[in-house]
This record gives C-alpha cells, sequence and structure tokens, in this order.
C-alpha cells in the first residue's frame, strides 16, 4: 500500500452537499476529512469517518475497500490521457510529442489529477521523481482555463510584466533555470511567456526583458521576487495570479528564505479578493514547512500527498555507500583521487556498466577550485576524464553554463559546492563522491540523491579525515555506510616522509600537483578547514594540517592566519598556529565558506566556529530532545491540536527522516568503526604526543577488531 497520506479538504456546506458526494462517489471526496475544530463539524457537516492520524490516497483507499470506490485508479498513468481531465491540447502536444514524454512517474500520477480540479496541495515528493512536470502543468492549465485567450500566439504581443498569472518560486538559481527551461519546453506554440528572475544576474536587464516581452510565468528565487515586488518602479506585479508554487519549500527554509517568504506571500493579491492555487512541494515536512504551508495554503481546501510508498527504501538508504578514513587532511585529495582513478578504469574495463559519471562535493568553494585545479594538473590526462566546477563565486552564467555542459556529458567530473546539492537533475551520475565531512545529516542525504535517480544504480563515497570522524559519526549514524580499506592513499604517513616510504603513485602526483596550483588557492583552503572545528579537535586540525602543508606538498610553512581573523575565529591562544602575514600566500582571512549566513564570531560556539548565527544553530540544539526536525522546542510538536489541518503532516514526514541512531557509525557505544573508546580504534590523536595507537607503532586496525556492516 502506498504511503501517500492524501487528505482533501473541502468546506461543505449542508446535507446537499454530502447527498452530493455520496451519489458521486469520487473517493478522494469520500475519504476526504474537514479539518475544523469539532465543534465546527458536527454543527455544518457530514461527519466523514477517516482516521486523523494517518490519511491515505484514493487509490490505496480502493484497494481496501473496493466496493466504496469503482473509480479509484482512473487517474491517468500517460500523458496522452491528459485531455480527459481538461489540459489544453497544445500543452499535451508538447509533452508527448515535443518532449516526448509517454507515461507518468508515480509522483506525476498522484499529483497532476488532484491538482488540477483547483484544490491547494502540499506534496511530500523526493528530488529526481519528476515533480516539476507535477506542479508545471496543473499551474499553466490554470491559467488557461481563467484565460483561453493565452493558448494563442497572438498573446505574446499583448503581455504584460505588470499582469503575471503564475510564479514558481525556487531556493536556487540553478533549480530556477532547470525549471524554467522546462515551462518554456511545455508553453511552445501557447501565448504564454516565461521569464526568470533570479539573484545573481542583473536585475535591470531582466526588468528591461520583461517589460519588452512582458510576463505570464515567473520563475524566481525568494530573495530576487521579494525585491521586485516591493520596489515599485519594477513594474512587476501580480493582481491576477492563479496559481503559485513553492518547490524545495525545506531548501528554502533552510538557506534563509524565511522572511522574505512571509513577506512575498503579504505583497500578493488577498486570496479573499482574487482566489490562487497554492502548490507546495517539500522533500521533508518539518515543523517549519508545516508552519509555511498555514500561511500560504487554504486550509478550507488543500489536499496533503505523500508520494513515498510505505515499504520504498529511500536513495539514501538503497545505495552502496563506502567510507574511506584517512589519516589526515593530508591523504584527502590523494584519497579522492584514487577513487577516481580505480572507480573509472573499472568502469572502462567493464563495458556492461555505464560509464564513470561523477559528482564531487567539497566542503567551500576554495576547496572546489583546489580539487579541480589539482585533478587537472596530475590527472586529466591520464584517466581522460573532462571535468567541471560549480560553486556560489561563479557567476550565473557561467555555473548555467558547467550545469549545462555537464549534463550532456556521457562521461566525466563535475566538483560542486553544495549549490547542486539539492534540486538539481543531472542524468546518469554513477558515483558520489564527498570529499571532507558534510556540514550535517541533511546534506549528505541530499547529496547522496543526485545519483541513482529514476530508477538507476549508483553509489556514494565518504572520504574524511580522522579529526572529523567523531563529528561524521554523529551526524550519519544509522546510515549504510560500510568502510572501505582498499584506498591506498589513505594511509600514507606525511610524518614518515622518507623515499621508499609507502607512498602511492597517486600520493605523489598529488602532492606535485598541490605544489602547482596558486598559493592563494592553498591559503584559503586552509582557512576553510577552521570553519567547523570545535575545542575538542582544532588542535588536530592545526597538526594534521602542518603535516599536509610541510611534510605533503613540502612547504616551509602553514599559511599565515591574521591576527584579526583568529580572534574572530576564537583561534588566537591554539598553540602551533602560525598567525602573522606573510606576502606568499595571498589571504582575505575569509572562510570561504559555501553558505548563506556566514555568523562569524561566536568562538567555539555550540559544535561549530561561529555557525549559522554565532552558534551554529541550523539543525536544532542537540538539548532539550530533537523537537522534530532542528526541534528547538524538545520533543516532536508538543501537544498537537486535532482541528488544527495541518498538525498530522508532522507524522508523515518519514519518522525521524534522520535514521536510527543507534548502531552505525560505531552506534556511539564502541566497536563498529573505533568508538572512541575501544584500543586501537580509530588511532585517536593524543593531545601532545603522537596518535594512540598510530604513528609510532600499529594502527591497531578500524575498530577494534569488530566488522560492522553501517558507520
Amino acid at each position: 500500500m502506498l504511503r501517500q497520506g492524501l487528505r482533501r479538504c473541502v468546506q461543505l456546506r449542508g446535507a446537499s452537499i454530502a447527498s452530493s458526494l455520496a451519489t458521486r462517489q469520487q473517493p478522494s471526496l469520500l475519504q476526504s476529512i474537514e479539518r475544523t475544530s469539532r465543534t465546527s463539524l458536527l454543527r455544518t457537516t457530514t461527519h466523514l469517518n477517516a482516521p486523523i492520524t494517518r490519511w491515505y490516497s484514493a487509490e490505496a483507499e480502493a484497494a481496501a475497500e473496493p466496493e466504496q470506490s469503482p473509480d479509484a485508479n482512473d487517474r491517468p498513468t500517460r500523458f496522452d490521457d491528459l485531455p480527459s481531465l481538461g489540459v489544453h491540447p497544445n500543452l499535451v502536444k508538447n509533452i508527448t510529442h515535443g518532449m516526448g514524454y509517454e507515461s507518468m512517474s508515480d509522483v506525476q500520477t498522484q499529483t497532476i489529477a488532484p491538482a488540477l480540479k483547483g484544490t491547494d496541495l502540499v506534496a511530500q515528493a523526493r528530488t529526481g521523481t519528476g515533480k516539476t512536470l507535477g506542479f508545471l502543468i496543473p499551474v499553466l492549465q490554470r491559467m488557461l482555463q481563467e484565460d483561453p485567450s493565452l493558448a494563442t500566439r497572438s498573446a505574446r504581443y499583448d503581455a504584460r510584466s505588470d499582469d503575471i498569472r503564475g510564479i514558481v518560486l525556487s531556493p536556487t538559481r540553478e533549480l530556477a533555470e532547470q525549471i524554467a527551461v522546462e515551462a518554456e519546453k511545455l508553453t511552445r506554440g501557447t501565448g504564454l511567456v516565461v521569464q526568470r528572475a533570479v539573484g545573481g544576474t542583473q536585475k535591470s536587464e531582466m526588468l528591461r526583458r520583461c517589460k519588452r516581452e512582458g510576463c505570464h510565468l515567473l520563475v524566481a528565487t525568494p530573495g530576487r521576487l521579494n525585491d521586485l515586488l516591493e520596489d515599485p518602479r519594477s513594474g512587476i506585479a501580480a493582481p491576477n495570479l492563479a496559481a503559485i508554487v513553492l518547490d524545495e519549500a525545506d531548501r528554502m527554509l533552510d538557506v534563509g528564505f524565511k522572511t522574505e517568504l512571509q513577506e512575498i506571500v503579504d505583497k500578493l493579491p488577498d486570496v479573499r479578493d482574487k482566489p490562487r492555487q497554492t502548490l507546495l512541494f517539500s522533500a521533508t515536512i518539518p515543523k517549519d514547512v508545516v508552519q509555511l504551508a498555514r500561511e500560504w495554503v487554504r486550509p478550507d481546501n488543500f489536499d496533503f500527498i505523500q508520494t513515498v510508498s510505505q515499504g520504498e527504501a529511500l536513495t539514501h538508504e538503497r545505495v552502496k555507500q563506502h567510507l574511506v578514513p584517512c589519516r589526515g587532511w593530508g591523504n584527502v585529495f590523494p584519497a579522492l583521487f584514487e577513487v577516481i582513478e580505480k572507480e573509472s578504469a573499472n568502469r572502462r574495463a567493464n563495458p556492461d556498466l555505464p560509464p564513470f559519471k561523477a559528482m564531487v562535493f567539497l566542503p567551500s568553494t576554495a576547496m572546489v577550485d583546489l580539487a579541480a585545479d589539482a585533478f587537472n594538473a596530475g590527472f586529466r590526462q591520464s584517466t581522460g576524464l573532462f571535468n567541471l566546477r560549480i560553486h556560489s563565486k561563479l557567476t550565473q552564467q557561467g555555473r548555467t553554463r558547467a550545469a549545462d555542459r555537464f549534463r550532456e556529458l556521457n562521461s566525466g567530473i563535475l566538483f560542486s559546492s553544495d549549490v547542486t546539492a539539492r534540486g538539481m537533475d543531472f542524468p546518469n551520475v554513477t558515483h558520489v563522491i564527498q570529499a571532507g565531512p558534510p556540514s550535517d545529516r541533511e546534506h549528505y542525504i541530499h547529496r547522496i540523491g543526485r545519483t541513482a535517480r529514476q530508477g538507476k544504480e549508483g553509489e556514494g563515497w565518504l572520504i574524511i579525515s580522522q579529526t572529523d570522524i567523531g563529528t561524521a559519526r554523529h551526524e550519519l549514524g544509522g546510515l549504510p555506510i560500510e568502510p572501505n580499506r582498499t584506498i591506498v592513499s589513505a594511509e600514507v604517513d606525511l610524518t614518515a616522509a622518507t623515499e621508499d616510504q609507502d607512498r602511492t603513485p597517486v600520493f605523489d602526483t598529488t602532492m606535485d600537483a598541490l605544489k602547482r596550483v596558486p598559493r592563494s588557492s592553498l591559503a584559503a583552503t586552509y582557512m576553510s578547514l577552521f570553519a567547523r572545528v570545535t575545542r575538542q579537535n582544532v588542535r588536530d586540525r592545526v597538526e594534521e594540517l602542518k603535516e599536509w602543508f610541510v611534510n605533503g606538498i613540502g612547504l616551509e610553512n602553514t599559511p599565515a592566519m591574521s591576527p584579526k581573523t583568529a580572534d574572530k575565529l576564537g583561534l588566537r591562544r591554539v598553540e602551533g598556529l602560525n598567525i602573522g602575514y606573510d606576502d606568499d600566500f595571498v589571504n582575505d582571512g575569509s572562510s570561504a565558506r559555501d553558505s548563506r549566513g556566514g555568523g562569524g564570531g561566536g568562538g567555539f560556539g555550540g559544535r561549530g566556529l561561529g555557525g549559522r548565527d554565532g552558534g551554529r544553530g541550523g539543525f536544532g540544539g542537540r538539548d532539550g530532545g530533537r523537537g522534530g526536525f532542528g526541534g528547538r522546542d524538545g520533543g516532536r510538536d508538543g501537544g498537537r491540536n486535532s482541528s488544527d489541518p495541518f498538525s498530522n503532516m508532522l507524522e508523515s514526514s518519514e519518522g525521524d527522516r534522520r535514521g536510527g541512531r543507534s548502531g552505525g557509525f560505531g552506534g556511539r557505544s564502541g566497536g563498529g568503526f573505533g568508538g572512541r573508546g575501544g584500543g586501537g580504534s580509530f588511532g585517536e590523536r593524543g593531545r601532545g604526543g603522537d596518535r594512540s595507537g598510530g604513528r609510532g607503532g600499529d594502527r591497531g586496525g578500524y575498530g577494534g577488531g569488530r566488522e560492522r556492516a553501517s558507520f
């Protein structure tokens, strides 16, 4: 049975409507629930005996009670069936002939038909499931339904920038561009004009284009749309807004668009004066998404749809995932390039396997550039792999060009920061490699989601330094990540820097390549690696970076950190840190973090160094219970009010979504991958001397001799 949770809220008016429901026997209406107070329910509606803690879709209910749902399977599964739901022939032609689509994905089957009825929608749907068409088709059809003249090409000549009929909000420029391209394909041969409004592009140029060409559907990021709506000189307005979409709603809140979204909804026409349809799509349903739904969605007329089967494994649960533990950060890049060499060679030797196509995620923009430059200097020719890079410091044009080129590649590598971790669809990615720890569990999961899309296979690799093992264990416990000890470069001891030492060819090639990259790139990478240290591991980080830069690359010293930067990061008194100024390295002291709101200062504030708001915050403090996703209240949701039409969404959001914390990654109780107390373990660093179990003698393996199937 599909765990879709379809809940319909319609305002019932008296016995006549209840009678109509019984006569029509439409499953989606028979299973609807009037989510107002119990008193209101008894007073104004006929009680529908449906469960309040879990709602099933029409199809699921039909399977349980077929005699009550004769047409439960009437939702179309093919795009050429859409005319039966009233979809305009021009749209159907563009889908079936222009885009070549025939069958719908499960998400499209579950969302398109309900949305075409005009109700609001809150849909929990993962990326890579076809949800873009799932919301574009209903939105465009609603626009054509309200103004049939828009179906003809001649309507383009009358388009105006102050008469926008549909809006799609996206958290990133790249995803907005991807959506806009799909929308343009859908609207060919019609009078509908699609425009983009995203940050990182020239606002004046966008406004000139809108005034010249007009705009019916605007695909925008929240920051830029809010800026346009509050600027009386922009000429952007939507008095006849028919529909609005919030795509990747959880991501929009995660990157800090909460205020902009609140201001946008206040600037749009009052829904009581001009009714509009709202479609909210989110991969997860944390509390802040539920609150967002309360502000945007009509409480008396919406469906809640889950598109994940009850027994369906999530991508991060079914993809094979490897952990490569490294002695230090000096081993991470050699291990990364060794993985690329081995995996790409394996694909070339096995023609039955898809070609090697990898996304490599790194913690900062500086490290993206460093990894790409080092790969080009040392491995581009030997592997024959074309590579690209994407991060937030590139221009929008540069990012779009790189994304488009990577989509077209049959085989290659994309070095990226988290700007591509969610929502972006790159076909046929076989490997997701994460070099360095992800900022949190959610980022790890969404990165893994770039592979094994649309039923295809893929695998993930996590390559981290010993000093990050504790953080990774804490964040990723319970995930099916298996230690992989086949990468020899991960174990090279930089302190034994002799010619006959067991260095691998890949290791030496990497270090030679790093000597040829700009010193400024090395300095920026060095600074970025202090962005997430804690009081407990900062001295270990200083030590391992010195080993990398001095023993590995062969520099005289590490890049100097200015006193101002050291004070800002709370590192002034850390022993061994090179504080001062060095003309050999051009460094502005920035951490090159690739996130919204760097939150400088804050000393060691909680788990991060500065973090988001001086104390990391982010996904919720770890005191006082989890509080759901980012739970700042402790507990899951306090006492839920059954009269709240949105409250029970939280119960349908994949349980904890973060996976069990027991077991995995050493299970926090020893064993596993070196449970921080077992003998030998993962060679814990000592404070003042050698790593215990490490440098001077035998390392004692990984995990006290106990093999575990997961992290």
